[in-house]
This record gives structure tokens, sequence and C-alpha cells, in this order.
């Protein structure tokens, strides 16, 4: 993302508008001219490129873009590192120590770098010259890192990438985000809320699967104080809400005027079709290799069972629980699976409190024996649905076994 001073906005009454760049030729240009400035400075420093970068960018009217299409490129594309023959601060030490012995005009100082590079030669088994060693003195400096791995992205990707991040950067003074989560389908609704758990945003969830949802998410500024820990996990929620395929956005801004300093609020919009283009790669179909490997396991099972990923929305109060797999036989029965296996004693208090409040009796919940869910004093007793214990891994046979054996009361097999 783009820091602040990189951000270029304007505003349009209370909304405020993002820079974006066409991807036309002279933007096409620009872009692949830096791509090629990084690629000329692989090996060598970070402080050349910046000289070179800043002289690319001198008093052109596009230098605020250019410096932002370079920080991306910097900090997304290129990898910098310090490039020394031993770590700086052991070769100091040797060198200041035997420097001290000496009076130190330029010739005992060319002198002493001779020697050491002879004498680091034998010990390291390579040919050092003296300018090794003055390069490698200071090489954590991170002017002195250099450009060692360059991933090149396209220049349209470049382009993209950067209007992405002006769209981020909004985000990191909101007070909060409604989103209109039209219908989708119930795998879309649960990338939806699964990206919110990631990023550890605090929503408020109204709808159903059937109508949609609509979810209030507290932005940043609304916290006791601004975070700006938190401005940038709602800022990284955007790539991946452009997974989602029907939806819109209104942010809630608060920033200050920049001549008054009174405090000023604007407001943002954006909805499915902006044209944005996330980096994000799809996100994985399940959420833990203990769901990966049972239902790659449960293919191989000869049963009339089906197992599905798509599973049912349950409504809560103020949120959705969306269970990992549903199981559907010809007959007609219907199961829902929700695997919990490597999690906080708060989130357990929560699932448990989400279980009891839906209301659902065709809920089965599989649960690591590795929670220990005794020692922390959470009750199942009254859960209401059938609970299955596992080890290492869920094995489908005891799932089917559960699923011959469940009762429309409790149920819970060993």
């Amino acid at each position: 993302m783009l820091p602040t001073e990189l951000l270029i906005h304007r505003s349009q009454g209370e909304s405020l508008r993002p820079k974006r760049l066409p991807l036309d030729g002279r933007h096409r240009e620009l872009a692949s001219e830096l791509i090629r400035l990084f690629a000329d400075h692989q090996g060598k420093t970070q402080a050349e490129l910046d000289h070179h970068l800043k002289a690319l960018a001198g008093d052109s009217p596009d230098y605020r873009v250019m410096r932002g299409l370079a920080h991306l490129l910097k900090n997304h594309f290129a990898h910098f590192e310090a490039v020394s023959i031993l770590p700086p601060v052991d070769l100091r030490q040797r060198v200041f120590r035997q420097a001290a012995q000496r009076i130190p005009t330029p010739a005992v100082l060319a002198d002493l770098l001779d020697q050491m590079a002879l004498q680091l030669s034998q010990e390291l088994s390579q040919d050092l010259l003296p300018i090794h060693l003055e390069e490698s003195l200071y090489a954590d400096l991170p002017d002195n890192h250099r450009l060692t791995t360059w991933d090149p992205p396209s220049p349209d990707a470049l382009i993209h990438r950067y209007n992405l991040s002006q769209v981020q950067g909004i985000f990191y003074k909101a007070s909060q985000v409604v989103l209109h989560a039209y219908r989708n389908d119930p795998g879309e609704y649960k990338l939806l809320f699964r990206y919110l758990k990631l990023f550890q945003l605090m929503a408020y969830i109204e709808g159903d699967a059937d109508h949609g949802f609509t979810i209030s998410v507290d932005g940043p500024t609304s916290l006791f104080g601004a975070s700006t820990r938190y401005g940038l996990a709602m800022a990284k929620w955007i790539p991946a809400l452009l997974h989602v395929s029907r939806w819109s956005l209104t942010a809630t801004l608060h920033s200050r005027d920049p001549d008054t300093r009174q405090p000023r609020i604007g407001r943002f919009s954006l909805a499915a079709d902006c044209g944005l283009v996330s980096h994000y790669p799809p996100s994985s179909p399940y959420d833990s290799l203990i769901e990966s490997s049972f239902a790659e396991a449960w293919a191989t099972l000869k049963t009339d069972w089906q197992l599905e990923r798509e599973v049912d929305l349950i409504p809560l109060p103020g949120s959705v629980m969306i269970p990992d797999f549903r199981l559907v036989h010809p007959d007609g029965r219907v199961y829902l699976l929700e695997i919990i296996g490597y999690w906080r004693p708060d989130y357990l208090k929560k699932k448990f409190w989400q279980v009891r409040q839906s209301g659902c009796r065709h809920l089965i919940l599989a649960i690591s024996e590795r929670l220990n869910v005794a020692k922390s004093g959470i009750q199942l007793q009254d859960i209401g649905v059938p609970i299955l214990w596992f080890k290492e891994r869920l094995l489908p046979k005891a799932v089917l076994a559960l699923l011959n054996a469940v009762k429309p009361a409790n149920a819970t097999i060993e």
C-alpha cells in the first residue's frame, strides 16, 4: 500500500475521489520505464537506485505518481538486503581494532585494508580486494542494502496495483464502512465472512442468504484512539473483497481540514463493478489442513452421503455462522458439519455460544481433543447438537458412524 504522503485524493462536495491511472500509452510507458530502471539496478545499492529515481522524476508534473509507482515496486516486487563478506558488525570490530594501533593516515588505512583483504581471503578461501571490505563495512545501513531479488510486474499489473493502493488509502481514516452483499452463492458469502475474520475487523451482520446481508464494519477512527494497525487491516480487506461477485459499500471518513484543522466528514462509495483488480490469489477452498485432508479422504469413501463445500448459512443475532461442510443423503437427510481444530479459548466460547443461539439441530461438531475443552471450563452438556471427538485427523469413517447413529437429541461419540 501507499503511505499517506503519496495518496492523491480530491474532494467533490462530501465525496472523495482517489487518483486512478488509465491503461493508456503514456502511463504504460511510465510504468515500463520504472520497471526497466529497477532491472538495471539489480545488484546495486538502494542509494544508487534512489538517486536515479529522483533524477528520473526531476520536475515532472507526474513526480508524485512516479514516486507512488516506485514505492510499490520497491516494497512489493523488489527485495533489498545487506551483502557483506562477513556480518558488518563483526567486520567493523576487526578493522577498528587493528586501526586503533596505528596513526590513521590515508596510507596506513590503505595498507590496513590490503592486509585484511589478504587475511580474509585465506580465511574464507576466496579472492577478496580492499574494495570488498570497504563495501562490506557498512553494508547493514539501509542505503547500502543491495537489490538482490527482483520479480518484475507487467506495466498493466503495476498500474492496477497503484489504482488499488490509492483506494485502499482512503480507508486509513474510515470511521465506519457499510457493506451490502447482495444475493451471492453461499461459498461467496463464506469467502466474505472469512476475510472479515482474517483481518480481525469488528462487524455487525444483518440479513440472510436469500436476500443478502448488510455488514457494518467499524473503522480505525471509530475506536477510542485512531489505530494505524486497524486502519491497515481495513485497507488490506479491500483486495480480498474484490473476489466477491455482488456488493457495494459506503465509507464514512473522518479527517481534518488542512487549512483550518477543523474536523471534516467525507464519504466514499465503491461497488463490485469498480474495475479494480485484486493482487490477492483466489482464496483456498479450505480454512485448514484438517478440512482439506478430511475432504480428500471422504472422496475415497464408498457411501451414499455426499459431502458439499458450499454450505448453508445459519443466521445469528448480529452475525452468521457458516459450518465447514454439508452432508446430504439421497433419502433427504441433511447435516451440517463444523470442524473445530486449533483455536483460543475465547474463540471456543464464542463458537459454542453461536451453536446454542442458532437452534440448529442438524449440526454436528467435530472437536479436536488437543483443545482440552474440559480444562478450559467450557460446558458442553447443553450444547444441543451431536459431538464427535477426534485426535490428529478427522476420519470420514467416524463421521459416517455418527451419521448412522445420530439421534434428534444430543449424541456424543468417542
